[in-house]
């Protein structure tokens, strides 16, 4: 055996030691985190950038199952997460795994995607609908937003297949519907989805004459609204107040339809004890009122063309509580009312070719706010009752033809807040009014007032409608002392000047308004319930 000499074998011990001293030593990852976790990213918006730390040896490459959202990248050697995410998505755990050849380590990452902030706008709710056994309802919802928008109706929270359109029509309605809830799911194909609030179908047997039924409901809660039967058959509800906030919003009832769509644009003020005249045009003229700060002295115009209002001349005296009644020739005469507390003995007429209020030759006789004004048979404007420190009896006569106030009546009864119906006599039917039971008739041709049967129930704040049988309606209303708000309603009959009870309105209503329809019911509509203004109507068969 060959011996290697000493001085040999030193210099192969010392090659080996320098070939171990080359050879890197590898370690493996002992942990791994992100920066950013739980993240939360925003559809379309570019995420900063979210990058891995360790301990341990470095990973030379990087992996993450499952997959991470739609557009969003992991980089293979640096382990950072980069993108914009297209998709929303909930809540997921991704499991990011740094390997070197000595060992891996993971990191558990949270990642959500958000939709991109609602570019869905809901600007007219679904709204309650009531109708009777047999009849079909239709729910509406408007929306606006970025994109095109589909819809998906949902009864009771389940899908209705096929109700993809911004309205739904019901099918023929049982009794076991009633109550059944709606909502509309919008969606505008960047992962927003928006959901209508909750609207409820109600359905009745059908009515019998003398019955009040529910109809669909008014967009806003009104106390003192105006009212007023447009040439098309429907009826324009504009302004009052709910609470301590006067509204400038309106609605209009369709009859054929039996639900109210709110106007185009709100009144261009809000506005509450003001007025609302039919014009010969088929224009409405909303004028003066009360904004709770001031009394108004503006004036507009609703367009049922166009569903719009659009400002006109202004008022030479501002008032609240006032009459304004169309005469024959087309003009209108506006009566009283309050200015800053003051009761007015002053009048103007507001011509619609020049949109202009100018004031009349010739004064009323009397200061008197929360009067009636009911045009006769012979074209003279009765006024009637009214307040200033007190309640009038008191009543005048305007002539358009001359232009001058007289003094006719008076009545037997001072009064303010009641109503004043014409009859088909061309007589003038006056109930309640300080929640008295006794009622009126003023004759013009003797130009006096005789009492007539008594109320079933004294009352003030009520509304009046003609029927087409000649009856009237009284409904609602307060009685006594604080006053009782009431759902009771009668009829008077001028064949014999009598009074009897009829049904009960759906709910208590004082400071309402009742439109005779051309469908010979009576839409009764909105007013106080003594605790609260009501959106809520119904209709008298």
């Amino acid at each position: 055996m060959r011996v290697i000499g000493r001085g040999l074998w030193m210099l192969l011990f010392a090659a080996g030691l320098l070939a171990l001293g080359c050879r890197e030593v590898v370690e493996a990852p002992t942990a791994l985190s992100y920066s950013a976790n739980p993240a939360v990213y925003t559809v379309g918006t570019a995420i900063p950038t979210n990058s891995p730390t360790h301990s341990g040896g470095a990973p030379s490459s990087y992996a993450v199952s499952p997959a991470l959202p739609d557009g969003l990248l992991l980089d293979p050697k640096a382990g950072t997460i980069t993108g914009t995410p297209t998709t929303a998505s909930a809540a997921a755990t991704y499991t990011v795994t740094g390997t070197n050849s000595a060992g891996s380590a993971t990191a558990s990452l949270s990642i959500t995607v958000s939709p991109k902030p609602a570019a869905i706008t809901i600007t007219t709710q679904p709204a309650d609908q009531a109708i009777s056994v047999g009849q079909t309802a239709t729910f509406s919802v408007v929306a606006t937003g970025t994109t095109a928008l589909t819809y998906q109706w949902s009864k009771g929270g389940v899908a209705i297949p096929s109700a993809t359109l911004a309205s739904y029509t019901t099918p023929t309605a049982v009794l076991a519907d009633d109550g059944s809830t709606f909502t509309v799911d919008i969606s505008d194909g960047n992962g927003n989805v928006v959901t209508s609030s909750t609207a409820t179908l109600h359905v009745t047997a059908v009515a019998g004459p003398g019955t009040f039924l529910a109809t669909g409901g008014m967009f806003a809660a009104r106390t003192y609204p105006t009212a007023t039967l447009l040439t098309n058959g429907k009826v324009l509800v504009a302004g009052g107040y709910s609470v301590s906030t006067v509204l400038s919003s309106a609605d209009v009832y369709d009859p054929a339809a039996g639900t109210f769509s709110a106007t185009k644009v709100p009144m261009t003020t809000t506005r509450n004890f003001h007025t609302a005249t039919l014009l010969a045009n088929g224009k409405v003229l909303i004028a003066g009122g009360s904004d709770f700060s001031a009394t108004l002295g503006t004036a507009e115009l609703y367009d049922p063309g166009t569903n719009t209002f659009t400002a006109t001349g202004s008022l030479v005296s501002a008032r609240a509580y006032h009459t304004a009644t169309l005469l024959p020739g087309g003009k209108v005469l506006v009566v009283g009312g309050v200015k800053a507390g003051v009761y007015q003995a002053t009048a103007e007429l507001y011509d619609p070719a020049t949109g202009l209020f100018t004031t009349t030759t010739n004064a009323p006789k009397a200061s008197r706010a929360g009067h009636t004004a009911t045009v006769l048979l012979t074209g003279k404007i009765l006024l009637v009752g009214g307040r200033t420190a007190s309640n009038l009896a008191s009543a005048e006569l305007y002539d358009p033809a001359v232009g001058t106030f007289a003094f006719t009546g008076p009545m037997a009864v001072p009064r303010s807040f009641h109503t004043a119906t014409l009859l088909a006599s061309g007589k003038v039917l006056v109930v309640g009014g300080a929640a008295t039971t006794s009622a009126e008739l003023y004759d013009p041709a003797t130009a006096l007032f005789t009492a007539t049967g008594t109320l079933v129930t004294g009352r003030s704040s009520h509304a009046a409608a003609i029927l087409p049988t000649g009856k009237v309606l009284i409904s609602g209303g307060q009685t006594g002392s604080p006053g009782t708000v009431l759902a009771s309603a009668e009829l008077f009959d001028p064949a014999n000047g009598t009074f009897t009870a009829t049904g009960s309105m759906i709910a208590v209503r004082e400071l309402h308004v009742a439109v005779p329809l051309g469908t010979g019911k009576v839409l009764v509509a909105g007013g106080s319930s003594g605790t609260g203004a009501l959106a809520s109507a119904e209709l008298y068969y």
